[in-house]
């Protein structure tokens, strides 16, 4: 699914500034000091702790939030959380009604739009279905911020609502009781980077603090309360894709401390087992590619109260009962992406074949018989192999509208490029909402054609930015000392890793000793620095054209090093990110 021409990958060495570099501490690992420098990391960062998060009172819209809720806790009202259908909303869901229950609420519930039938957020539809349940207030979570019409429709029905959100704010505002948003013009919020799960901690953080101080709740034990959701808001900050400041990442930290002391919900517990991961051995990458697409496979293919209801799951065995279930959709939702891509594939080809089988600046897809809550993973896979913005549609469930997922590369906001679109386009987007890398749309299927071309207008204005190489940051070369398990555990504690801190990525010229293909696509290697006896285990997943190799080749690799364990056996291994033929 690569362009017709490729680009070629040129790799960088991230500069290592000398006042960072001094500023740590010289027994530190030297790979580790140069590696934290790079990422601007003091002294004071190395050792992520709750002391240092932004406390609770930093955030302005969270103390006007828990003056409400303390009023609900009074009245004895009835609470609705109105969540989202992936990983963070999923998370924010379960940590508010969890400590809202704890802190003694006399009546909490939860609503999650199914994604087919309602779509996102609070819309005028959801809000008749809130209605049902009679609540007295409705808090949003990862949603809300532009939900003006649905807001407008509680609000009719005498519900007042609160929307914790993250969101990009648009020009106008819902009218809500309350709103608590890290985006907001006017929050001062040091932290724009928080996902909705962060928020809803901190509303959570600041009710339980205003409980206190009215006299309804033990201080003490309202701290304990919020700090037992940090594995969910660990999970929810990982699966976001949020980018990891030193605030998320003490998030990361500490919910993962806790996944491996064993000091962690049934259900997480249980999600870790049905994906082979160990919780001891928790890390990042193991939320983000393995618990979280079984949370999301719920909200994309079935109803998220599946993956809400084992987050919130008090007994191991019903827990265990349905991250089951979650594993069973996850291994669907794999079955129907990979069929997916292949047809995107196909219309890859379509279109660089209609332009001479040149690489288009952009590509918007659509198939009719593909799954509204999948088409965000092809986006984002297409988008990989082609190194362009993408948005792939499906049909929505209202007749004649298309639901679409956009992906973008580093460069281009995404979400700003609609906006143009939808200004010098009035009426040819009716909603849409999003980030810098992925966004979300709905279209009328007849202006596809329409859509398509003023996405591509809008796009063009990048195409010098698209026409450079991509380039491959690294941390420079590793020694034949330096490439053992010894550094690589090291690096493994040295995280949180993740977007916007990424993992370290080194750079070697190396021999190959030998090498074999597995499974018809993933190429293992063994390799040395030349001249060096010692020989290392490297494997290059899911590699699509094999170079031509022979023994004493040599490899110019960019590579992670990482533990590989087999049979009870510890050793260092490279997995090999891309490789030249030196």
């Amino acid at each position: 699914m690569s362009p017709a021409e490729p680009l070629q990958r040129r790799i960088v060495r991230r500069a290592t500034p000398e006042a960072a570099l001094a500023g740590l501490p010289d027994d530190l690992h030297p790979v580790l000091r140069r590696v934290y420098a790079a990422r601007q990391v003091s002294a004071a960062q190395l050792e992520p702790s709750l002391a240092q998060l932004i406390p609770v009172g930093e955030l302005a819209g969270a103390r006007p939030a828990a003056a409400r809720l303390v009023r609900a806790w009074e009245r004895r009202e009835r609470v609705l959380i109105l969540g989202d259908f992936d990983t963070d909303g999923a998370t924010a869901t379960a940590l508010c009604v969890s400590c809202l229950r704890a802190f003694g609420f006399a009546d909490v519930v939860y609503l999650v739009p199914n994604r087919i039938e309602f779509g996102y957020g609070l819309s005028p539809a959801i809000a008749d279905q809130a209605v049902k349940l009679s609540p007295d207030l409705i808090v949003t979570v990862d949603n809300g911020i532009s939900s003006i019409d649905g807001v407008r429709r509680a609000r009719q029905h005498g519900i007042d609502v609160l929307v914790t959100d993250h969101h990009l704010p648009g020009l106008a505002l819902p009218d809500a009781v309350c709103i608590v948003n890290p985006n907001l013009a006017d929050e001062p919020f040091p932290s724009k980077c928080l996902a909705g799960v962060g928020v809803a901690f901190y509303v959570m953080a600041a009710l339980g603090r205003a409980l206190a101080e009215r006299g309804h709740y033990d201080a003490g034990k309202a701290r304990t309360v919020v700090a037992g959701a940090l594995d969910l808001v660990a999970l929810g900050t990982v699966a976001d894709l949020v980018p990891l400041d030193y605030n998320n990442r003490i998030f990361v930290a500490e919910g993962l401390a806790r996944m491996r002391a064993g000091r962690t919900r049934p259900g997480i517990r249980a999600l870790f087992d049905s994906a082979g991961r160990k919780l001891k051995d928790a890390q990042a990458s193991d939320l983000g590619f393995s618990v979280a697409p079984r949370l999301n496979a719920a909200g994309r293919l079935r109803d998220m109260k599946l993956g809400i209801d084992c987050l919130l799951a008090t007994d191991a065995g019903q827990a265990r009962s349905m991250a089951a279930q979650l594993d069973r959709l996850n291994i669907e939702r794999r079955e129907l992406q990979a069929r997916m891509e292949a047809e995107a594939k196909e219309h890859v080809a379509a279109a660089q074949a209609s332009v001479s089988g040149e690489s288009a600046d952009t590509y918007c897809l659509f198939d009719d018989a593909w799954h509204e809550g999948v088409v965000g993973l092809v986006a984002s896979r297409v988008k990989d192999q082609v190194r362009r913005p993408v948005i792939a549609f499906a049909n929505a469930d209202a007749p004649g509208m298309l639901k679409g997922s956009a992906r973008s590369v580093d460069g281009i906001h995404i979400r700003d490029v609609i906006d143009r679109v939808a200004a010098r386009h009035p009426e040819l987007v009716p909603n849409f909402g999003g980030h810098a890398m992925a966004a979300g749309l709905s279209l009328r299927a007849a202006d596809l054609p329409r859509f398509r071309a003023a996405f591509e207008s809008e796009v063009a204005q990048y195409a010098r930015l698209l026409a450079e190489p991509d380039v491959i940051w690294t941390d420079g070369g590793l020694t034949a000392d330096e490439m053992q398990l010894p550094l690589a555990e090291e690096l493994r504690r040295a995280g949180p890793w993740g977007q916007g801190f990424p993992e370290p990525l080194f750079e070697n010229t190396l021999e190959i000793v030998d090498w074999k293909l597995l499974q018809a696509r993933h190429l293992k290697l063994r390799v040395s620095h030349p001249g060096d006896a010692r020989i290392v285990d490297a494997i290059a997943f899911n590699q699509p054209e094999l170079p031509e190799l022979g023994e004493g080749a040599c490899l110019r690799l960019v590579y992670r090093l990482d533990v590989n364990e087999f049979r009870s056996r510890r050793t260092g291994q490279l997995i090999v990110e891309h490789l030249v033929v030196d």
